[in-house]
């Protein structure tokens, strides 16, 4: 069965997780929301995957989102040490990262800094700044400002001026949601405006936080050609927010890299969750068998 966790870092943040580990610690896979999102994201992949036969899985609410609500410094660095810790705390030597959006650049730059750790990676329509279009290309000339702005929203929230409440998103739902409103009227009844819209983000998200993370999209990637991490990339055609070619020619840096099309925009958990499940389902079962003889490790 899946339980709810919390940990609390050296610094007082608190972290909520939950974890679908049947009996005693098997192979772990961390799965990582997007940019204005949360660990709701995976619900569906936890309950539907065959994976649960023989992977433990454990998806977080990353510092500043959802249950693990912060105003202090977030971002890139304290998000990776967040999840070492955790990983450390479940006894969890190495593991496979599944990382959509903000979560697939987290993955990337988590296997940069702990490269023993990093068992696999599977980036789902990672972020990368030289393929960057409209508002997040423009977001990237504006990285200057953003730094300033999260720097100043932090001043403000150091003395108590921050939003009271934020309303609680259930991307289960939403995703349900949306799939009815396919199924009725076809794909261009995509409630787009409920996923990608900053207005409708910032109802869940703090605002110091919200501009991390487009820092953390918008930002340098780690020299990929240097990581020998196994690595399955799922981007979307449709290509949102990034130009899809010009993507997997970054990913084409990686020595160990397959990448898979995929017929969406940008939410591929919501768009094509089958073929998505399918093909992670299909790669870990490779991986699995490629590291056959890690299999009698405990806790791998």
């Amino acid at each position: 069965m899946e339980i709810a966790r919390t940990f609390v870092r050296s610094d007082g943040a608190t972290l909520a997780y939950r974890l679908w580990r049947p009996e005693r610690p098997r192979r772990l896979i961390v799965l990582i929301h997007g940019l204005a999102s949360n660990l709701t994201r995976w619900a569906e992949v936890v309950a539907t995957t065959r994976l649960r036969e023989s992977w433990d899985l454990l998806r977080l609410d990353l510092r500043g989102f959802g249950g693990s609500l912060s105003r202090g410094r977030v971002g890139l660095d304290e998000w990776c040490r967040d999840v070492a810790a955790i990983l450390e705390a479940e006894g969890s030597p190495r593991a496979v990262l599944v990382g959509h959006c903000l979560g697939a650049n987290v993955a990337l730059h988590f296997a940069a800094r702990y490269p023993p750790v990093a068992q696999g990676l599977v980036l789902i329509e990672p972020m990368f700044r030289q393929a960057l279009t409209g508002s997040l290309r423009r977001a990237t000339r504006l990285r200057p400002l953003v730094v300033a702005l999260v720097q100043l929203v932090r001043a403000f929230n150091a003395l108590g001026m921050h939003r009271r409440r934020l309303e609680t998103l259930d991307l289960e739902q939403l995703d349900r949601d949306a799939r009815a409103a396919i199924a009725a009227a076809g794909p261009e009844a995509f409630p787009e405006g409920r996923y990608g819209s900053p207005l409708e983000d910032l109802k869940f998200t703090p605002t110091a936080v919200y501009l991390a993370g487009l820092l953390a999209v918008t930002g340098p990637l780690p020299d990929l050609s240097l990581l020998r991490t196994p690595v399955l990339a799922l981007l979307s055609r449709g290509g949102r927010f990034g130009d899809p070619a010009v993507t997997a020619r970054v990913l084409a840096d990686f020595p160990r890299c397959e990448t898979r099309m995929l017929e969406a925009r940008h939410w591929i958990p919501t768009e094509c969750p089958i073929e998505m499940r399918q093909a992670i389902e299909e790669w870990c079962g490779r991986l699995l068998a490629r590291d056959a003889p890690d299999a009698r490790t405990p806790g791998r």
